[in-house]
């Protein structure tokens, strides 16, 4: 989402093509969305652009980290060292939850968290 609103970003491009070939709404989560207005509050974009994908649709909030929050907690003390954020901790569990779901990023953490323990997370990468 940061490298989508923020022209100014490395993967700016790559994240345009991806998201223009995806179906809205992407699923996301709070905690993904308060890490990328923090990311994005000097910005041209800003913050008012991440609420307007919301407003519009294109991205949905699809987890509840209140229902999720031992599993969510398991996930953050077992990658300590890396270490894994809470909006990172969410989206590994929603991959778990989501069969058949792709994580779009451009961090490369996401290639050392597994999934239900071993399983490789899919995602879509620049």
């Amino acid at each position: 989402m940061v490298a989508l609103l923020n022209r100014r970003d490395r993967h700016h491009a790559w994240a345009e093509t991806v998201w223009s070939e995806v179906e809205a709404p992407l699923l996301t989560c709070e905690a993904v969305l308060a890490e990328s207005c923090h990311l994005l509050r000097r910005t041209e974009a800003g913050p008012a652009a991440v609420m307007e994908l919301l407003r519009r649709g294109a991205i949905a909030i699809g987890f509840s980290l209140a229902e999720e929050s031992p599993a969510v907690g398991r996930l953050i003390k077992r990658y300590g060292d890396v270490p894994i954020s809470l909006a990172d901790a969410c989206l590994v569990r929603m991959s778990e939850l989501l069969t058949g779901s792709e994580v779009m990023t451009v961090d490369s953490d996401f290639r050392v968290y597994r999934r239900q323990g071993r399983g490789i997370i899919p995602t879509m990468m620049p």
